[in-house]
């Protein structure tokens, strides 16, 4: 029998056509399907003329991370986060160093089931300070996200989002407000390089983010940059001009180096977030969110976590 965590969800952001196809609207991309046919992030899919989410209550595993790993460096530093993805994306970067997630077509691989309320304990018995939806883009699984959000907020549990920011404007309010702190990717900043190598809107991205700016949600950015693509001085000058112009001049930007081996790579960070966000040197205040008692000393390790049900 299949338990209700492997059964499709319904899900939100979607509307039926009058030719039979369901529409969803939660990305850009606006996929319509027909019956038993799935959206281009592949979990999304037109089930007896439902918008269903395959992979609620479905994971591909989780880790105990150090925080500073997604990287957030100005978000509850030296503490640690359970973090954790599912399958797919709606974005098809040739460059994905999680392709063996994000480009998955086999639902069935993912290796853990477990409900909202399990992520949420796992996070307290295991001392973590947050939980990330990352790996592969949460935006794809934002109803999940959103339930998890909610489970970890009754335990006093926050949540990260590591995304690609290439959600609609008439989903972002709720899928951002259930996180207390993104990263987003802000893979490069020309149309060219956005449509060419991750088959999105640059526009989209920029939109979300200056969005982001006036929400209460803690922001930072990353880009990785690949030689040759997105790395000139001109690019990279006119990508923290526009930073500092829409977004302020307190996000931190994270720059990450390209590896072809399809390996996660350590991040080189621009700014690091010192004790209770005061630098020792200078004495300035950095901005962020920090525990009053102080920076946590979880390390850099990682740790493999089971989420088990009784």
């Amino acid at each position: 029998m299949t338990s209700p965590s492997q059964s499709p969800r319904p899900a939100r952001w979607g509307r039926a056509l009058d030719d039979g196809r369901v529409q969803c609207l939660l990305c850009p991309r606006e996929c319509r399907m027909r019956d038993g046919q799935r959206g281009f992030c592949f979990v999304r899919a037109n089930h007896g003329g439902r918008l269903v989410l395959d992979t609620w209550g479905r994971s591909s595993g989780f880790c105990l991370d150090p925080i500073e790993k997604k990287p957030l460096n100005h978000f509850l530093p030296g503490t640690s986060v359970l973090s954790f993805g599912t399958a797919g994306c709606n974005l098809g970067c040739k460059f994905c160093q999680n392709h063996e997630i994000s480009t998955s077509r086999e639902v069935d691989t993912l290796t853990e089931t477990a409900m909202p309320g399990d992520i949420a304990d796992a996070a307290v018995a295991a001392g973590a300070a947050s939980v990330a939806f990352t790996y592969n883009d949460p935006v794809i699984f934002a109803e999940y996200a959103i339930d998890i959000a909610a489970a970890c907020r009754d335990r006093g549990v926050r949540t990260v989002g590591v995304t690609a920011g290439y959600v609609s404007p008439i989903a972002r309010e709720e899928f951002f407000g259930a996180m207390d702190a993104v990263n987003v990717d802000l893979k490069g900043f020309t149309p060219e390089f956005y449509k060419r190598l991750t088959g999105a809107d640059l526009d989209v991205v920029l939109d979300n983010l200056a969005w982001l700016a006036g929400t209460d949600t803690w922001v930072e950015i990353t880009t990785l940059l690949i030689p040759g693509h997105n790395d000139s001085d001109a690019e990279i000058r006119a990508m923290a001009d526009s930073i500092v112009a829409n977004l302020g001049p307190d996000v931190p930007h994270h720059f990450s180096a390209f590896h072809p081996d399809n390996r996660m790579v350590d991040y080189q960070l621009v700014a690091d977030a010192a004790g209770r966000g005061i630098c020792p040197q200078c004495g300035t205040t950095v901005p962020g969110l920090y525990d009053a008692a102080g920076p946590g000393t979880f390390g850099a390790r990682r740790v493999p976590v089971r989420i088990t049900r009784p």
